[in-house]
């Protein structure tokens, strides 16, 4: 008997994916698809869009960007619930319809269900410390946590930071940016 080899996808079949509200990702040319975010995924997001623009308003250090296609190589594209981008990297990185590069920043909503979690803790994870994301937040929730992972001198994103209720967020990225965790989740 003869083992069935799956073809390995590349960006350009993600163009020929159906417009249905699905999301579709390549991961090491495996396609994920994930359903539309629900309402608490969104009010999430709205929260750290108005938290992110309101501190890049003030301090113009770089652009931040809700649910961007971001195209690593021929077989590694996702669509992060938001990134930012430094000032220095905008026209390298982020100069035509989708980001072609590492983001400074990616920032990923866990959406119910363990094979969401999976992917945003494990697969994504090691997806943007290969491609050279500095710096990478799981927001979740449920557990109405933030994980924080930064780049460390081996060149790996490590878990640094877990930030719940009323403990400060911050990163390197954005000198003087800070917010309470719980910021994030209210709603």
């Amino acid at each position: 008997m003869q083992a069935r080899v799956e073809p390995i996808l590349n960006i350009s079949d993600l163009d020929l994916m159906p417009d249905d509200g699905n999301r579709y990702e390549l991961i090491e040319g495996e396609l994920f698809v994930s359903r539309a975010p629900g309402l608490p995924h969104q009010r999430i997001l709205v929260n750290l869009i108005v938290l992110l623009k309101t501190f890049l308003d003030a301090h113009p250090l770089g652009e931040m960007f809700p649910t961007p296609g971001v195209i690593f190589d021929n077989h590694n594209a996702v669509i992060p619930d938001v990134i930012y981008i430094s000032k220095d990297r905008i026209g390298e990185i982020a100069d035509g319809e989708k980001v072609l590069g590492a983001p400074d920043l990616a920032i990923e909503i866990v959406s119910p269900g363990a094979e969401n979690a999976r992917r945003d803790r494990v697969v994504k994870l090691q997806t943007y410390s290969k491609f050279g994301v500095r710096e990478y937040w799981v927001v979740d929730g449920y557990r109405r946590t933030i994980e924080v992972y930064r780049r460390e001198p081996e060149e790996l994103l490590v878990l640094v930071a877990t930030s719940m209720n009323d403990e400060e967020l911050t990163t390197p990225l954005l000198p003087e940016f800070s917010c309470r965790a719980r910021q994030v989740f209210e709603g």
